[in-house]
Formats: C-alpha cells, sequence, structure tokens
C-alpha cells in the first residue's frame, strides 16, 4: 500500500463568522475519517484564509489553531484582495509543504464527501479532480440561466473552462508548482487550470443551500467576474469589434450610395430624424467599442505595475520535527 499523501484543504473566508465554527466541525470529521482509513497523512491540515475580513473571522480561526493544532492552519492577509487572490494565496503559501491540495469555500455549499472520492482519483493518477455540479436544483431561475450563460458564453469566447465548475478542486504539488509560474495579477482560476494541462477527471456532486451568513457574490460582482474571466482569457471581443467596424463601413457606403441615388432621382426629402438617428447609433456604437478595449487597457495597466497580489501577514501552522527535517534533506 503506497503511503498516505499530506493534503491541506485551502479555505477562503470574507466575514464568515456564522459558518465558520460548523464548516470546521464538518471539515475535522471529514480529516478524521480520512486519516483513520490512511487515505491522507496525519500531518494534513486545514487552511483558513481570512481575506481582510471585518467581523470576527480571524479571532476564531485563531480559537481554532489553538484548540487543534493538528488540524486547523491560519493564513491572514494584510488586507482584502479578493477571492481568487485569497485562493491563491493560500495554494502558494502551502505549495512546499503539501502534496495535494483542494479548495473549498467556507459556506459549506460544496459537498465536503465529495472530498474521499477526489482524493481516490487523484491516487489513481489524476493531478486535477474537478469538482462539477450535477445540477442546480438550489439556484432561482435567475441564478441558474445567467450561470448557464455564462459558462457557454466562455466557451464560445474560446476560454477553456469545465462546464459547471466553480472553485471546488483538487490540485497535485506538481500542479501548485506549475501554477506559481502564471504572474497575471487579473486571476481567473477556472481558466487558468485547465491551462496548466496534466491528467485530470471531474467528480459530480449536488451543491447545498449555504449553512448560514450572506453570499459574498452579489450580481455586481457576478458580472465584474464573468468580464474578468472572459477578458482574461479571451481576445474575441477585439476581433469583434473589428468586425462590427467592418459591416458598419460597409452600411454606410451602402447608404451613401441611396442617398446618392434619392437625390438625383428627386424623391429626397430634408429631415433631421434619420441624422440623429445614425448619430446616436455610430456614437453608441463607438462608446461601446472604446468600453471594450478600455478593459484591456486596464488590464495591461494592472500587469504592468507588477504589484504584490497578496501580502501574507500571518501564517498559523504546526509542523512535526520530523516533517521539517525530511524537508531540509529533500
Amino acid at each position: 500500500m503506497q503511503t498516505p499523501e499530506i493534503l491541506y484543504m485551502v479555505i477562503p473566508c470574507y466575514n464568515e463568522q456564522e459558518v465558520l465554527r460548523e464548516t470546521a466541525k464538518q471539515l475535522k470529521a471529514k480529516y478524521e475519517s480520512l486519516i483513520g482509513s490512511s487515505m491522507i497523512s496525519p500531518l494534513s491540515r486545514i487552511v483558513f484564509v481570512n481575506d481582510g475580513s471585518k467581523d470576527n473571522t480571524w479571532n476564531i480561526i485563531q480559537e481554532l489553531h489553538t484548540e487543534n493544532p493538528e488540524f486547523f492552519s491560519g493564513i491572514n492577509l494584510a488586507h482584502n484582495c479578493g477571492h481568487q487572490n485569497a485562493v491563491l494565496a493560500g495554494l502558494m503559501t502551502v505549495k512546499d509543504i503539501c502534496d495535494i491540495s483542494i479548495t473549498m469555500d467556507a459556506d459549506l455549499q460544496d459537498d465536503i464527501n465529495a472530498v474521499d472520492e477526489m482524493v481516490e482519483k487523484y491516487y489513481e493518477g489524476n493531478h486535477v479532480v474537478y469538482g462539477v455540479r450535477s445540477e442546480r436544483k438550489t439556484d432561482t431561475f435567475f441564478k441558474k440561466f445567467t450561470a448557464e450563460t455564462f459558462y457557454k458564453f466562455m466557451k464560445l469566447m474560446g476560454a477553456d473552462v469545465v462546464y459547471n465548475h466553480a472553485d471546488f478542486r483538487l490540485m497535485s504539488k506538481r500542479v501548485l508548482q506549475e501554477l506559481s509560474g502564471f504572474k497575471e495579477v487579473n486571476l481567473f482560476l477556472r481558466g487558468m487550470v485547465p491551462l496548466i494541462g496534466f491528467r485530470s477527471c471531474s467528480v459530480y456532486y449536488e451543491r447545498r443551500e449555504r449553512f448560514a451568513g450572506e453570499s459574498k457574490y452579489p450580481l455586481r460582482k457576478m458580472l465584474a467576474f464573468a468580464v474578468n474571466g472572459i477578458t482574461s482569457f479571451s481576445t474575441k471581443p477585439l476581433k469583434f469589434i473589428t468586425a462590427l467596424g467592418f459591416m458598419t463601413s460597409v452600411l454606410s457606403i451602402g447608404a451613401f450610395i441611396w442617398a446618392f441615388i434619392a437625390k438625383f432621382a428627386g424623391f429626397a426629402e430634408l429631415g433631421w430624424s434619420s441624422t440623429i438617428c445614425s448619430i446616436w447609433l455610430i456614437g453608441g456604437l463607438q462608446l461601446f467599442c472604446l468600453g471594450i478595449i478600455g478593459e484591456y487597457v486596464g488590464k495591461i495597466y494592472a500587469e504592468v505595475k507588477q504589484r504584490p497580489r497578496f501580502i501574507v501577514e500571518d501564517f498559523l501552522n504546526e509542523l512535526d520535527a520530523e516533517f521539517i527535517n525530511n524537508k531540509d534533506i529533500n
């Protein structure tokens, strides 16, 4: 039988005081089961990443670590840097001390029992295991429609994303090492991980209602996230602008020919309605196209500054001396 691997679960947290202790309770029970069945090493940890929470989240993480340092670790970011950066901060902090990692949100909507199958799929030779929703029973019609439209639109734009997959996934140490080479500031992990390659598979589960607290992704943030994903992994919107400009030019030439014929045929009438409509149409198209171009220019501006994507203020983690010595030797 192979030696159990060290699993670090990375759980981003932003104002999760209502749910955090229940999440810790259920994850601890899962870890005890996995360690008891020799699926993972006793050196495995659950890492809560505090993303600049304004409530009591970090204090609870510290208490959990003090009460059960053999299970719980904590990372405190110096300021709020967003969900994707918080996930990456956790992964990059633990990449050298774990064999496999699993990322999952703290709201208990993802099925913790799917972790067993994820680990099994890893032992079968998969470097990435995606947690994919089997259906969307708990979503409203609007949420379901917009989410499914987003995934289909991303595919249409050329981005290689896994349908109905968020950020519930397992990654091997090899994948984490390769992920560390991606330096972009505008993060969209759902698109970045498939780019790395390696053997992968999916595990299907039913997503639950949020255990407590409020969603951290209102419509405004969802739209911003969608725009970021599209502009980070596809240049098709820019090609669309080129095609739109070409078609507008062709239509303009056609309109000029029609006006020229109408003038000499003697049935042209003076008026301002058509002129005003044309001005508003062309003006609107120009502003729309400038907005898309501006999104890309803004991303370039953010990337060239090369500011750090996250800053880790504290990392609470207890490691066995034997494990540390083995890492030093290797």
